[in-house]
This record gives C-alpha cells, structure tokens and sequence, in this order.
C-alpha cells in the first residue's frame, strides 16, 4: 500500500476496527480512547470530533494537539517493519498508533502502553 493511500485513510473507517480488535481481547473502547488520546494530545470532545468529520490520517495526525514527547519510545516491530526505523514522520505516526492498539489487544498494563513505567 502507498504512503499517499495510507494518508487518506479515515480515521473514522479505522476507528471501527480499533475498537473491535481490543474488545475481542477484553479490552474496552475507553482503554482504546486513553490510549489514543495519549498519543495525540486530543481530548474526549477533540478525538469524537475527528471521527465525525470524517478526517483523514494525514489530518488528523496535522491537527493533534500535542503528539506525545514519550512517543519515541515505543519501538517493536507492526507488519514486519521496525517503527523507530520508519523515515516519514506520518507513516511513524500512524505505525505508532498501530503498535499501541496491539499493545492494548495483547492485555499489556496501561502504564506500560502510555509509558509509564
């Protein structure tokens, strides 16, 4: 898939998906909200809004309010590529939010998905 078709994406065709991918493993949409806006800087109101404009990745990452300085911290591998090795600021951002969700889906602790401990 291209960068430029991964850009466009909307947050609010993925948004779905997110929610069932931590609910199948006992994690709850609030979780899925915490971890999101952690990453963003968006708040409950600001995330919600993103969703109903129907906005696309490369505006959604454009508009968040703060990405979060610890964000650089999370590292690993999401579909077979290092996130911490990504070059294109957008693709890391999103790839980051992909790891996080997989961290929230495989049952890790909160303070270790926002990087606290």
């Amino acid at each position: 898939m291209s960068n430029e078709r991964v850009y466009k994406m909307k947050i609010s065709g993925v948004y779905p998906l997110y929610i069932q991918k931590v609910e199948r493993k006992g994690r709850t949409k609030a979780e899925l909200d915490t971890v999101i806006e952690w990453l963003t800087g968006y708040d409950e109101q600001g995330l919600q809004s993103q969703i109903n404009r129907e906005v696309n990745f490369e505006t959604f990452f454009a508009e968040a309010p703060q990405i979060n300085p610890k964000a650089s911290q999370i590292t690993g591998v999401i579909c077979g590529v290092r996130v911490e090795q990504i070059e294109d600021p957008l693709i890391q951002k999103i790839r980051w939010l992909d790891k996080l969700v997989d961290e929230l889906a495989k049952g890790k602790p909160m303070e270790k998905v926002l990087r606290s401990k």
